[in-house]
């Protein structure tokens, strides 16, 4: 192994690329995955090239050790409030994480959260602002914002509120201390809970699923989705229109037209 790759390894988040699929995995098992700069930088970073790849059709979020995420690193944090520079060193935090969560939600591509342990505040925004989300059977969600008197930031709010309604929203970040994948599952933010043992090998075969629909399927689909509760209906079914007419253009299209019209009686 070359020395450039082992300090690749100590990165504070990793990329790797198989096939159609690309995994991103928080590096920072130590502190639980929590969010500081340097993980926001890189993610922001990573995130662009997984969007600027064609050949990328899903997206899986996972962490490293023991946690998912606790959520924003409150030792950086806790810092600046004593300091009297939470405005700058939060503002610069939110910058680079922000920045990333936009393009998860922007990238024609279906990204997959893959949630074990703990994902605390952030980082539960972050599980549930992806398009999907699988986890394991011993995944805690815990909203952790208002216990420390603050209001949901990392994307939370952006995830959360389009799946389970404003009431379940505000029930959750201000009456719930934590729940399980179990809940999760049943309020519509997990879309499969796993034994704990098999998240990797089932998060790879729901990626290989999803990575099964064309390019042109997976970015029409996820952008009419979550255009379509802010949208006017004229101008949803117009953009119906413009998306199914690209699709058709594809050699995936044709391909696929010919296989299901030769089965025809």
């Amino acid at each position: 192994m070359p020395t450039s790759d082992d300090t690749a390894a100590n990165a504070p988040a990793l990329l790797r690329i198989e096939g159609p699929i690309a995994t991103i995995t928080l590096n920072r098992p130590a502190a639980f995955n929590s969010i500081n700069l340097s993980i926001a930088q890189k993610l922001e970073q990573l995130g662009a090239e997984v969007e600027g790849n064609d050949d990328i059709r899903v997206l899986v979020i996972e962490g490293e050790g023991r946690a998912f995420s606790a959520g924003g690193d409150l030792q950086t944090i806790g810092a600046a409030a004593a300091n009297d520079t939470v405005a700058p060193v939060v503002g610069e935090l939110l910058k680079h994480y922000h920045a990333f969560i936009e393009t998860v939600r922007r990238m024609p591509k279906i990204v997959l959260s893959s949630v074990h342990g703990s994902a605390a505040g952030a980082g539960m925004g972050l599980a549930f602002v992806t398009d999907l989300c699988i986890a394991a059977d011993d995944a805690r969600f815990t909203p952790a914002y208002a216990k420390i008197g603050v209001s949901p930031d990392g994307g939370s709010t952006v995830g959360m509120v389009g799946t389970v309604g404003t009431r379940r929203a505000l029930q959750i970040f201000l009456a719930e201390d934590s729940f399980t994948a179990q809940q999760a599952y049943e309020w519509g933010l997990v879309a499969r809970v796993v034994p704990a043992a098999e998240l990797k090998a089932e998060t790879r075969k729901f990626a290989e699923r999803l990575a099964q629909n064309p390019p042109a399927a997976i970015a029409g689909t996820k952008s009419l989705v979550y255009q379509a509760a802010v949208t006017p209906t004229r101008q949803q079914l117009d953009a119906e229109e413009a998306k199914i007419i690209d699709a058709m253009r594809t050699e995936d299209f044709r391909i696929a037209v010919k296989k299901f019209t030769s089965k025809t009686k």
